[in-house]
């Protein structure tokens, strides 16, 4: 009986790294086929142009799956939860899982044995990936990670077999983009103290004097609307990308903390998502009790710290959602933006369900209700008498205690004669 063919799905870009592996997947690892795939989260049309070409160069059964849909899905549960990671917004993180599990579902479509990624094991995404990919039988392998690989031996080896790939010589930067964010980094931006050049960003122009004011609305905290009209998730981040970005908002050059331990120098792009969350939070400020607000806080950082690791389908992330979809159930009403200076403002908020009266935080009335200003003396008495009584016992313990002479050098003398 003939030995089973046996295949292997591999996440592909046409990059360098992804079609060194097509080979190496054959020739290291056993497997007699190799099918491609893609999966669309908002990324350049050139992308997906580059992964056709290299594909069809390569004879490589190739699938492109459409995400946007899912991935804009998952954005805005982000926007629900605040989400960011060491100040700004998650979007690489929120990607992964969504490409990840999209190329699962074709390995499982196409009888697959094995799943691969092009990932080094140096970053963030190989773990991201194979969170998803580990739920299922198939054999997972990163090719680069397992063979430790470096750019100077793929772009030779890419050579010997004339791949078609660029050689490495694609582009000063290594750029990831998808709907909510697009990362730059490498090159010179490795070095902390290096001034990254204005023709880096792509999203943002340079900040300028000119404002303008945008109004976003929100349903039990999903933004559905910008000025009124009414649009699908894709449509909505995708206008407020070109429009925020026009004004420069969005923009963040920072050293991040990956989750293997190393510090990186990363900037990024993400103009819709930096007004969304800031026009969220203003929207839950207006809404929330403050018991609320403050609880909420350690719930978003949890969420936000298990969707960096990639694990959006962990059950303590259910768990948060509970309490976030809960919360968010008043999270209803507009939100008045002014991009002013590369920054997105909250310059107004309404809501029927503010937890506000003009009426009761007036200077200008005399009560609250039927509470008069003389019954906050009674409280005023009792606020920080717990405190004011510990400093006055302390006192008193310390005062009832021998001072102890010293003899000049912080030694204590002992004044009992011998």
């Amino acid at each position: 009986m003939a030995d089973q063919t046996k295949t292997a799905a591999l996440a592909f870009s046409g990059g360098l790294d992804t079609t060194v592996c097509v080979p190496l997947l054959k020739e290291e690892y056993g497997y007699d086929e190799v099918i491609g795939v893609t999966v669309d989260v908002g990324q350049p049309e050139e992308e997906f142009e580059e992964a056709y070409e290299t594909a069809e160069a390569l004879d490589l059964e190739h699938y492109v799956v459409d995400a946007k849909d899912d991935f804009a899905d998952l954005c805005f549960d982000g926007v629900k939860a605040n989400a960011d990671y060491q100040g700004y917004p998650l979007g690489t993180a929120l990607a992964r899982p969504v490409i990840a599990k999209a190329i699962l579902d074709v390995a499982h479509e196409n009888d697959c044995d094995g799943i691969a990624h092009g990932c080094t094991g140096k970053g963030n995404d190989q773990l991201r990936f194979e969170a998803v990919w580990r739920e299922s039988d198939l054999e997972v392998i990163a090719p680069v990670r397992e063979l430790g690989l470096t750019r100077e031996w793929e772009i030779e080896y890419a050579d010997e077999k004339d791949l078609p790939v660029q050689g490495g010589k694609e582009g000063v930067w290594s750029i990831d983009t998808n709907l909510w964010s697009r990362s730059i980094e490498g090159g010179d931006l490795e070095k902390p103290d290096y001034v990254p050049p204005e023709d880096i960003y792509e999203w943002t122009d340079q900040p300028s004097d000119e404002t303008e004011l945008v109004e976003i609305e929100f349903e039990e905290g999903v933004p559905v609307a910008v000025d009124g009209d009414e649009m699908e998730p894709v449509e909505l981040v995708e206008y407020l990308n070109d429009l925020a970005g026009s004004y420069g908002v969005g923009r963040t050059d920072m050293m991040e903390d990956r989750m293997l331990g190393l510090k990186v120098r990363e900037n990024y792009e993400h103009p819709a998502a930096t007004t969304l969350l800031t026009a969220h939070e203003a929207l839950e400020q207006l809404v929330f009790t403050k018991e609320e607000r403050d609880f909420k806080k350690q719930v978003d950082h949890e969420w936000s710290q298990k969707a960096y690791e990639g694990l959006v389908n962990a059950p303590l992330v259910g768990a948060l959602e509970g309490f976030i979809d809960q919360t968010q159930q008043k999270v209803t009403g507009t939100v008045t933006i002014k991009f002013e200076g590369g920054q997105a403002r909250a310059v107004a908020r309404d809501s029927e369900y503010a937890v506000y009266s003009e009426e009761f935080a007036s200077f200008n009335t005399e009560a609250v209700g039927d509470i008069t200003q003389d019954d906050a003396t009674g409280v005023a008495k009792y606020h920080g008498f717990q405190g004011r009584l510990a400093n006055s016992v302390a006192e008193k313990v310390n005062a009832s205690k021998p001072e102890l002479a010293t003899d000049g050098n912080g030694d204590a003398e002992n004044d009992s004669e011998e």
